[in-house]
C-alpha cells in the first residue's frame, strides 16, 4: 500500500479570512517520513532530467524547494517578494484577486540554457508561478518542469502555466 501523503495537510477553516481554508504543510514538514516521502516522490520525474537549479518561491516553497535542491544535486534559487533580495534583480508584478504584487529574482542566478525545475508548496491560482516563470525565462533557464506539493483544483491555476505541465502530489476538488 503507498504512503498516503494527504492525512498529513491540516485543514484550518476561516484562515486568514472567513470562507478560505488554509492547507497547512508544517503537519507534514514536522514528520520526517512524510517529509522524506514528499521529497522523494517530487524529484522522482526529474531524476534523469539534469536539473541544474531547483527555483523556489518564497517562503513555504523554500522549504521542501531545498531538500529537492539536495536531493537532484541541483543549486537552489530563491524567487522572492519586492526589495528582499540584495543584489541586482529581475523583477516581475503579477496579479493577484485585488491589485498586484511583485517577485524577483537575482539576476546572475542562471545561466542561459541551464535546466532549471520550479517549485512551490501549493498551485491555487498560478499567478505567482506564472510570474516566477517569466523570472526564470527571462534569465535564460530552460524549465524542465514545475512542481508543487498542494494543487487546489478549483482554483483553475494550471491553464495559466501553459504551456508548461506541472506536478502536484495532493490534489483538493473544492474548498
Amino acid at each position: 500500500m503507498e504512503f498516503q501523503l494527504e492525512p498529513y495537510i491540516r485543514s484550518i477553516p476561516d484562515f486568514p479570512k472567513p470562507g478560505i481554508v488554509f492547507r497547512d504543510v508544517t503537519t507534514l514538514l514536522k514528520d520526517p517520513s512524510a517529509m522524506t516521502e514528499a521529497v522523494r516522490r517530487l524529484a522522482a520525474p526529474y531524476r534523469e532530467k539534469g536539473i541544474e537549479k531547483v527555483v523556489c518561491i518564497e517562503s513555504r516553497g523554500f522549504i521542501l524547494g531545498a531538500a529537492l535542491a539536495v536531493e537532484l544535486h541541483a543549486g537552489f534559487i530563491p524567487v522572492r517578494k519586492a526589495g528582499k533580495l540584495p543584489g541586482a534583480v529581475h523583477r516581475e508584478e503579477y496579479s493577484l484577486e485585488y491589485g498586484t504584487d511583485v517577485v524577483e529574482m537575482h539576476q546572475d542566478a542562471l545561466r542561459r540554457g541551464e535546466k532549471v525545475l520550479l517549485h512551490d508548496d501549493l498551485l491555487a491560482t498560478g499567478g505567482t508561478m506564472s510570474a516566477a516563470i517569466r523570472l526564470v525565462e527571462r534569465s535564460g533557464g530552460v524549465i524542465e518542469g514545475i512542481s508543487f506539493l498542494i494543487e487546489l483544483d478549483f482554483l483553475n491555476g494550471r491553464p495559466r502555466l501553459a504551456p508548461y505541465t506541472p506536478i502536484s502530489l495532493i490534489h483538493y476538488a473544492a474548498e
